[in-house]
């Protein structure tokens, strides 16, 4: 099993950055790929972003790309996502997700692919 605890949410000015983190303890931090969600109010919990085991590969939805980054520390058993130039369509509860892998390279961008979740960090982007 491995354990994740999301922070660095909060309230942004549209225009403005934040970056999420996501603390993983339990097992082989290296061995799992990693996404971000984010949920709405009254909608599905979306895609935003993955990178795989090694960090080697990325992918991220449409409506981030170019403003959004993914990235993870293995020696900190962290995984990032610096999101710049918000918008207040931003706004949604963001989850960290990981999955077990074998391969170096894929990444994951359906929910149903991960098995562990953290918690979520709230993050508002006021217009």
């Amino acid at each position: 099993q491995v354990q994740l605890v999301e922070s660095g949410g909060g309230l942004v000015q549209a225009g403005g950055s934040l970056r999420l983190s996501c603390a993983a303890s339990g097992r082989t931090f290296s061995n799992y790929a990693m996404g971000w969600f984010r949920q709405a109010p009254g909608k599905e919990r979306d895609f935003v972003a993955a990178i795989s085991r090694s960090g080697l590969s990325t992918d991220y939805a449409d409506s981030v790309k170019g403003r959004f980054a993914v990235s993870r520390d293995n020696a900190e058993n962290t995984v990032y996502l610096q999101m710049n130039s918000l918008k207040p369509e931003d706004t949604a509860v963001y989850y960290c997700a990981a999955r077990w892998s074998t391969d170096y390279y894929s990444t994951y961008n359906q929910r149903s692919r991960f098995s562990h979740w953290g918690q979520g960090t709230q993050v508002t982007v006021s217009s």
